[in-house]
């Protein structure tokens, strides 16, 4: 029997606590209709009996509290919501314990933002991790010493998992699901759950706003700048020339500021306008690759594929709902 742990932290998304509890207790009715034994013990465990999510619209009932459990085999820390200042603040007690249990053998998986309590607790540092594409820069920020995984869904070291942002933490339940059972079971419960089970990027969903939280004035002006000339064939000199500034320190301020080298925000910025004109316009694939700046097909089709994870056909054919309504 694997014994699994599902913290009901303060400031839980309540799905991300109702969902692997849902998912495993279902996978041992999979496994009992198949004449098997049922393979999972899951559990509620919080800092109390009773947390409030929503300002007491909700409420989650733990069915034990954490000094309760001596031993447990998976730990799933649920995504959190924002700020997410403020619930790791909240939930600072459980931070001894996650250390503990890990010490003691416990895997751990995050959920989304449940990735900022993991971090807190240490034991991601030097390691990769995933978490909700649109808070990339505040985790950078907080915790330097771990290396998020660009649109990853799921990141696994050595017994630590996590997941990219929202709903992308069903594709690593099912995960854990195969792990722990078969092929077979988590194919299964991905078809009664209605989930891609193979899905592996979160950079479909990602939309881009440049990094603009940060202190540097002269390369807010740069990134302005290029977000107002995108179309044109901007340089690096010229961008340095409209600060005053050399080149090489362009580069590395920049880089320092957004997390990106000058050439992938000009590049970041023109997909996401081309991503915009596929979801908002009857254009095809060409009329919009000269909107954006771009004359050689095959390098606009990289591009975009490598940034959003589809082709722009793929994309366009994904999100333009009239387009599709019309074609069909």
């Amino acid at each position: 029997m694997k014994s699994i742990s599902i913290l009901v932290p303060e400031g839980a998304v309540m799905e991300a606590v109702a969902d692997p509890r849902y998912l495993f207790t279902t996978a041992n009715q999979f496994l009992e209709a198949a004449g098997k034994d049922p393979l999972f013990d899951v559990q509620l465990v919080g800092l109390k009996k009773q947390t409030q999510l929503l300002g007491g619209v909700f409420s989650i009932q733990a069915d034990l509290l954490i000094d309760e459990v001596q031993k447990t085999d998976l730990i799933i820390i649920p995504a959190i919501s924002s700020p997410v200042a403020h619930s790791i603040a909240s939930n600072l007690d459980y931070l001894p314990w996650l250390v503990k249990q890990r010490q003691n053998g416990a895997e751990i998986a995050s959920l989304c933002l449940g990735a900022f309590i993991l971090a807190e607790t240490g034991l991601l540092d030097g390691k990769k991790c995933s978490t909700h594409w649109a808070f990339y820069q505040e985790f950078r920020e907080r915790y330097p010493e771990i290396t998020i995984m660009d649109g990853h869904i799921i990141t696994e070291e050595q017994g630590i998992y996590s997941s990219g942002g929202a709903n992308s933490y069903w594709n690593l339940l099912i995960y854990l699901l195969e792990k722990y059972t078969n092929r077979e079971t988590a194919i299964l419960a991905s078809k009664y759950f209605a989930i891609d089970i193979d899905r592996n990027s979160q950079s479909v969903f990602a939309i881009f706003n440049g990094q603009k939280d940060h202190a540097d004035e002269e390369i807010k002006k740069v990134q302005d700048h290029i977000e107002k000339k995108y179309t044109e064939k901007l340089s690096v000199d010229e961008l340095a020339g409209l600060v005053a500034i050399s080149r090489r320190s362009l580069e590395r301020r920049f880089r320092h500021a957004t997390n990106n080298t000058v050439a992938e925000y000009i590049q970041r910025v023109k997909v996401e306008a081309a991503k915009r004109s596929f979801e908002a316009t009857r254009k095809n694939i060409n009329e919009v690759m000269y909107d954006v700046g771009y004359t050689d097909t095959k390098a606009f089709r990289s591009l975009f594929k490598k940034i959003t994870g589809l082709n722009p056909i793929a994309y366009r054919n994904k999100y333009n709902k009239q387009l599709a309504t019309a074609e069909n």
